[in-house]
């Protein structure tokens, strides 16, 4: 698992997370990230992901309601998607 962050869009930060990239190609890229600690996070559009390269890219969040949840408070896992290159 990479070390990144999450940013509002108007790169306002969020929370640091811990994801797993899964798929990028020229069009579209996906994976998986578990905030570092507790934040609310929407389903939906409005996300900048970091990745630890350095390289970054709006998203979208789906929380994962099949995944296993740890900590208290919840930390969930959530899939996040992109369109376009990560610069």
């Amino acid at each position: 698992m990479g070390i990144g962050k999450l940013y509002f869009e108007n790169d306002e930060f969020i929370v640091n997370v811990n994801y797993q990239f899964h798929s990028e190609s020229q069009a579209s890229w996906w994976g998986e990230l578990i905030p570092t600690e507790y934040r609310r996070l929407s389903d939906g559009d409005g996300y900048v992901i970091e990745l630890e390269d350095g390289r970054r890219g709006q998203c979208s969040l789906r929380k994962r309601v099949n995944r296993a949840v740890s900590g208290v408070p919840p930390l969930y896992h959530y899939q996040f998607r992109g369109r376009g290159r990560l610069e």
